[in-house]
């Protein structure tokens, strides 16, 4: 007991006892009238006190106050140094943004408050338990978002920086709820890919590869080191974390060409004094969130999701902005329906042709790049305002002339020497070069309600001639991703398979990413020809026959529960149209049309070793009950509140009925 007492406690040290027990106070006096003294509530009062407390200089309260919220995250020295790692490069550097803007509102006369959010990394919890609790996260931490915001009733403003898959989201999904309120989204950036070396998404992969005999030991750890190539920003690919900076950009909730900065550099700076800038500008012209997020901004939004080719997973966060901010929340139909209207332009990791890293898609002109081609095929609503001050076509007007565009263009052919319009391609040349949309919904006997595929991100060599991917093969069923990813480990996966993966949704795992899975089968000779069915989702970066979100969820009875080894399966995906479908055609020797196999798997008891994950947390558990009560995943797993009180009256009252009824 001595031996620990006096390791944990340490030598003494009479100094430590010097302590003093009151102390003079900040000099100067509170700016109080008479008529704050009668009319204000007590907290305004005190936080005056609290202000000068924490340093503030007493003559300087009185000046608008805008609350800066981050998802800042470990501990960094003034130097950069790591002092306490935080979970990711994308919450690591926005510290320096969050600075920046506060630096700008105390400049303009304003006082700035700062908190903070952490998130989780989607990466680093790939594969573990962690991922049970990533997107339940996101609607967590957009509470805890607006219980700060509305926690200083003094604030004018709001500014909301944030990077990667669910702590962006979170923050939209907040400052969209505040309608009256000017609000500004300060994103991120991304981090830089290394020199030589692999991008962030490939990375992860090294595992399978290794098992596969296709990279060694030490190109392994070599690799490995060096892929994060600066410290600070999202991935270098089109994931979940870009495509959410891009649509906030899109929604008009950022500046014109915040989205995919490279971290820690001069131009990203810049984004977070200049967004200081437009709330201030904001709330002297009575401008608020209500004025920036419509459904015609929401239906922007999603055209350049589709322009760009980003992650499915935006289809559970913009549903769950558009609910936020009281506009109409886009259904399957409304995704179609962009997805066939709008081409796909942008040349980016994972999609391809050319894997560019993200960071090329900035530096070739980002998010009004793409909007001024939208805007010469009439895909965009021209007359939504924006965070710039200026409705959509004057900031496009701007863009196209700005010296900014052009220096930033020139600039990336003079570097790296990538023609500019290679990357962010005009409809002509992305039409030419075979680019397609996005996403499509498959739907069939085993996704009555629906799923999601990434169409574009499909092997071009596995598709017909005709543009359509077709693929019958037998299922091999797994009820866990561990399983799964062994078995494509050992060799158990072969070409032609289809790999069924249930029980992963929402009220399983939490709706898990399956990016072990995903990634594995991209990067392995065979993975091409296998297709990927489940009802879990997939990062951002996932590419291949993968589909996803499928409905309803095993464990919620679906028919994807009840699939057995050696089922035959009939999936095909027309990327021309976006049309596709999932359907259980056979047993055995037997072969049947998509009605038999709808009624045999009616009554088909589900797969034997179907059954929530025995870790997930009964904060996700609670988490799965309230979205699917709210709507489920389609509706963007968001808590519709009135939903969820109407279920839960509508229990009680049961549970009260049964009581009372004789025997109950």
């Amino acid at each position: 007991m001595n031996e620990a007492i006096r390791f944990i406690m340490g030598p003494e040290d009479p100094d430590r006892y010097d302590i003093f027990t009151h102390a003079a106070g900040p000099e100067g006096k509170l700016p109080l009238t008479a008529e704050m003294l009668m009319n204000l509530p007590s907290g305004d009062l005190f936080g005056m006190s609290q202000n000068v407390g924490m340093g503030w200089k007493p003559e300087r309260l009185l000046g608008k106050q805008i609350l800066i919220l981050s998802t800042q995250g470990g501990v960094r020295g003034e130097d950069g140094t790591p002092i306490a790692l935080g979970y990711h490069t994308g919450h690591w550097e926005v510290g320096l943004l969050v600075k920046e803007a506060a630096l700008e509102v105390s400049g303009l006369g304003g006082v700035p408050f700062a908190a903070f959010v952490s998130d989780p990394c989607d990466g680093r919890s790939q594969g573990t338990t962690g991922m049970f609790d990533s997107l339940p996260y996101r609607n967590d931490a957009a509470i805890v978002f607006r219980r700060l915001i509305r926690s200083l009733p003094t604030r004018s403003g709001v500014i909301g920086v944030g990077t990667c898959d669910k702590g962006l989201p979170a923050m939209m999904i907040a400052l969209a709820a505040m309608h009256d309120l000017p609000a500004i989204i300060v994103p991120g950036g991304v981090t830089l890919p290394p020199t030589v070396g692999e991008d962030a998404a490939k990375i992860q992969t090294i595992g399978a590869r290794f098992a596969q005999g296709q990279i060694t030991l030490d190109e392994a750890a070599d690799l490995g080191c060096r892929v994060c190539a600066t410290p600070g920003g999202g991935c270098q690919f089109l994931g979940t974390a870009a495509s959410a900076q891009v649509v906030a950009e899109a929604l008009g909730m950022s500046l014109p060409h915040s989205a995919l900065a490279p971290s820690g550099q001069p131009i990203w700076r810049d984004i977070a004094r200049q967004s200081a800038r437009a709330v201030q500008w904001m709330d002297a012209n009575g401008m608020a969130m209500r004025d920036i997020l419509t459904d015609a901004a929401i239906e922007n939004a999603m055209a350049v999701h589709a322009a760009f080719g980003g992650s499915t997973n935006l289809l559970l966060h913009i549903p769950a902005i558009a609910y936020a901010a009281s506009c109409r929340i886009p259904d399957v139909a409304d995704w179609t329906r962009v997805n066939k209207a709008v081409p796909r332009l942008v040349s980016v990791l994972p999609n391809g042709p050319e894997y560019h890293p993200t960071v090329r898609v900035f530096m070739a002109g980002g998010v009004p790049e793409v909007m001024l081609h939208l805007r010469r095929l009439g895909l965009l609503n021209l007359k939504v305002k924006t965070v710039a001050g200026e409705s959509l076509s004057d900031l496009l007007d701007w863009w196209e002339d700005s010296e900014r565009r052009h220096e930033i263009r020139k600039r990336l052919l003079a570097i790296d020497g990538i023609d500019p319009d290679q990357v962010i391609m005009s409809p002509e040349r992305a039409s030419a070069r075979g680019l397609t949309s996005t996403v499509a919904f498959p739907t069939g006997n085993l996704a009555p309600e629906g799923s999601v595929i990434k169409s574009t991100a499909i092997d071009p060599e596995v598709v017909g001639e005709d543009g359509v991917y077709r693929h019958i093969g037998q299922a091999k069923v797994f009820t866990t991703e561990k399983e799964a990813v062994k078995a494509i480990k050992d060799g158990h996966i072969k070409e032609g398979d289809i790999l069924v993966l249930i029980g992963r949704g929402p009220s399983g795992t939490g709706m898990e990413e399956t990016y072990q899975l995903t990634s594995a089968l991209k990067h392995l000779p065979f993975g091409k020809h296998v297709t990927l069915l489940t009802d879990a989702r997939f990062s951002g970066v996932s590419t291949g026959a993968c589909i996803g979100h499928i409905g309803p969820e095993a464990l919620a009875g679906g028919p994807i529960g009840k699939v057995q080894n050696g089922d035959w399966i009939d999936v095909l995906v027309d990327r021309n149209t976006l049309d596709g479908s999932i359907h259980f055609i056979g047993q055995g020797e037997e072969r049947f049309s998509p009605e038999t196999g709808a009624a045999i798997l009616a009554a088909r008891p589900l797969h034997q070793d179907l059954a929530a994950d025995p870790a997930l947390p009964g904060d996700t558990r609670l988490w799965a009950a309230l979205q699917a009560a709210s709507g489920g995943t389609w509706r963007g797993s968001i808590y519709d509140v009135d939903r969820i009180i109407e279920t839960l009256q509508a229990g009680m009252e049961s549970l009260a009925s049964t009581k009372q009824e004789p025997g109950g």
